[in-house]
């Protein structure tokens, strides 16, 4: 099968990328920056935020190979600059738009990468099954513009006959994260603050507790859709893909700390405004679609995540310098202001 993956260069598609080779599929990638990680693969630089124009083979007029597929990626997914910067939000819903634009005259399949953004921070302490989200609750940008992604989806499945199924991931960590002076994410974050002896701040304090997914099993799942949703076996289905337990922050940064022999020097700070402090997923139907099991449990993915970053390091020792923190669920140092989340009452 002939596979185009949109946003190849990050974490996820470069991951997906070369799982896809693997088995045995030919990738076609698109981003609008270099791939840092691997040149295994074959992609085209391009923004796809680009306004629209028409279409012929590609997308604002380039051409683009035959494919059989899309899983479409690309997005800005700092949650912070898109408080800060909210025109890119609005940039997502473009990229989405183009994508879809680009499958329907193709007649060609969609997997869409959606968040668990989208349920918001409404403080439902249960599973979050995906017949939950209200989105009423958009608690920032960002989100909004996944839930937006997610409705152009739902639209073109129903007015196009677009195949088509959404993803929604939760806290991906692991292999071809720590791009920290693109992107700061709150693992490769800490790895990199205690590694120099640098304090860390937790924003959401001690209660702060997400669903992190190792790279590994969001790729299983991802793979297993794509092949579900190629042979018309599973088709128009928004799925959670996550781990389906919940962590606090505070015990990551534990975690991390014992893989690298130190005491972390913790600050507690509120949770800065956008940020979603609860989340775990409810598996269940990603369970009984794709027959999807994690296997990675936090504890084994921060000891690979820890040993992968020492390997990077040691082959990139001039990465080994301060991070200009966003405040992408936790940071340090210099940067943009936070934005504090405001307390609710009751």
């Amino acid at each position: 099968m002939k596979i185009l993956v949109t946003g190849s260069s990050g974490q996820i598609g470069t991951n997906l990328a070369l799982r896809l080779q693997r088995d045995g599929h030919e990738v076609f990638g698109v981003d609008k920056r270099l791939n840092t990680w691997t040149d295994q693969f074959p992609y085209l630089l391009q923004d796809l935020a680009g306004h629209y124009a028409p279409f012929r083979g590609g997308i604002n007029g380039v051409e683009y190979p035959e494919v059989d597929l899309v899983v479409h990626l690309a997005a800005h997914a700092k949650v912070h600059q898109l408080v800060r910067q909210p025109h890119r939000a609005l940039e997502n819903t473009v990229m989405t738009f183009n994508v879809l634009e680009y499958a329907r005259l193709r007649h060609l399949p969609i997997v869409f990468s959606s968040s668990r953004e989208v349920y918001g921070d409404v403080h439902r302490f249960e599973e979050y099954g995906e017949q939950v989200a209200d989105f009423a609750y958009a608690e920032s940008t960002y989100s909004a513009s996944k839930i937006s992604g997610e409705a152009f989806v739902y639209s073109y499945a129903r007015c196009y006959g677009l195949p088509y199924l959404v993803f929604r991931f939760s806290n991906v960590y692991g292999r071809f994260d720590n791009d920290l002076h693109r992107m700061v994410r709150v693992i490769p974050l800490f790895i990199h603050s205690m590694l120099r002896g640098e304090p860390i701040t937790i924003y959401g304090g001690n209660d702060k507790t997400l669903d992190f997914t190792y790279v590994d099993d969001c790729i299983d799942g991802i793979v297993s859709g794509v092949e579900a949703l190629a042979e018309g076996l599973v088709v128009n289905q928004t799925v959670n893909l996550a781990y389906g337990q919940g962590n606090t922050l505070v015990r990551c940064a534990e975690l991390i700390a014992g893989e690298l022999g130190t005491s972390p020097d913790m600050t507690l700070a509120p949770s800065l405004l956008g940020e979603v402090t609860h989340y775990v997923a409810d598996l269940s139907k990603a369970r009984a679609l794709l027959g999807y099991r994690p296997k990675v449990a936090l504890d084994e993915g921060i000891a690979r995540s820890v040993a992968w970053f020492r390997e990077h390091r040691a082959e990139h020792p001039e990465e080994d310098v301060p991070i200009l923190a966003d405040h992408e669920g936790s940071g340090h140092g210099a940067g943009a202001d936070p934005v504090w989340k405001p307390t609710v009452a009751g």
